[in-house]
């Protein structure tokens, strides 16, 4: 179970990297303060949910 969990994880990791740059991409090309907001924000979640993937056994207690 915990195998499909870090896919899972590793899954939203990827489409959060690619998602802030479309957003990114999108923010240099038309503008739009949102869209670099949005950038932001998934490149932190990526990152958090990075961390978590490394230190998953931590987090559940093992």
């Amino acid at each position: 179970m915990i195998v499909f969990h870090r896919f899972l994880i590793g899954t939203f990791i990827l489409f959060s990297l690619g998602f802030a740059w479309w957003s990114f991409h999108y923010y240099q090309t038309v503008g739009g303060s949102l869209a670099l907001a949005m950038a932001a924000f998934f490149i932190l979640a990526a990152a958090a949910f990075g961390y978590y993937l490394k230190h998953l056994l931590r987090f559940l207690g093992r």
